[in-house]
């Protein structure tokens, strides 16, 4: 199976449909007159559809088993052929594409079950799917290539030597991977002032964005939380709450950490855990839909 552990959960909707040809007009209107021998055509194939859907990764071992939280089954007539439109909907980390052709797969074949003894020359075709919403793709954003910015790791030991840094590259990977230039790497202390320092001195500079590693724990000397709340103009919440949500599904202490968000002028500040697996998880639950931002600090976006 595909690894999904590190996608964001979010309303994930497929619209499916499968076409039942058959070959004379009595049986479209056995259909609609309910006499067919085996039953209502309609209301037992939507039963078999929507048991079918729920077994689909029984039957295709590369599905993922996630919550069915909707299904719909529609009907349309015309002519001698009857459009199934299967809708599947959940709130999961990967879509139900498969599971909505698979539904309206599921819905034909017990049409042709039941139909069959009073129709031989039934088909079965244009099983595909029509749309869906819900993934990545839907909440891409048309976001400037222009943007900047500066990693600061904030660590008392690794300033010294003592250690190397990984947060940091983990952080400037996906800032590349995200079209973001990296104007300056630095390495610095674990102190008040020199962290305040850097967010003006960035700030006045323009670079759009300063992410912070480090310092961001409950340690006498973690204290970047300390050094950037009063100079922000603004706290952004959410950021904070999906960092640490996002987090914490994934390890019981993320809820320690004291992630900050905020700006200060048209300067987006993060502060994000020092750990390698914090740092790269914090990008991965914000980025890139926090460029999005910058549609809004910065005006209209440029392509």
């Amino acid at each position: 199976m595909v690894d999904i552990t590190f996608k964001n959960t979010t309303l994930r909707t497929a619209v499916a449909q499968a076409i039942v040809s058959v070959s004379k007009p009595e049986t479209i209107e056995a259909i609609k007159n309910d006499t067919v021998p085996k039953g209502n055509v309609f209301a037992m194939s939507k039963a078999a559809g929507l048991l079918g859907v729920k077994r689909t990764p029984d039957i295709l071992p590369d599905c993922h088993p996630l919550p069915i939280e909707f299904t719909g089954v529609e009907y349309e007539i015309e002519g001698l052929e009857i459009k199934v439109l299967f809708t599947v909907k959940t709130i999961y980390k990967t879509g139900v594409e498969v599971e909505a052709m698979h539904g309206a797969s599921v819905v034909a074949l017990n049409m042709y079950d039941m139909l069959k003894p009073i129709d031989k020359g039934i088909e079965i075709h244009a099983i595909k799917l029509l749309k869906k919403k819900g993934g990545k793709s839907d909440f891409k954003d048309t976001f400037r290539k222009d943007l900047t910015a500066t990693v600061v790791v904030c660590s008392d030991t690794i300033s010294a030597g003592h250690k190397e840094d990984k947060a940091g590259k983990a952080i400037i990977e996906k800032l590349k991977a995200c079209d973001v230039s990296i104007s300056e790497y630095v390495i610095i202390p674990d102190e008040k002032e020199i962290i305040q320092e850097k967010a003006r001195s960035y700030h006045e500079q323009g670079i759009d964005m300063v992410i912070y590693t480090g310092g961001t724990g409950l340690s006498g000397r973690d204290v970047t939380p300390e050094a950037l709340i009063p100079i922000l103009d603004r706290r952004i919440p959410g950021i904070e709450e999906a960092i640490r949500s996002y987090g914490q599904g994934r390890m019981p202490f993320a809820m320690l950490s004291r992630s900050v968000a905020g700006t200060i002028g048209n300067t987006l500040v993060l502060a994000l855990p020092g750990s390698t697996n914090g740092a790269k998880e914090s990008m991965d639950a914000i980025f890139p839909a926090v460029l999005h931002s910058f549609r809004i600090l910065k005006g209209a976006r440029h392509d």
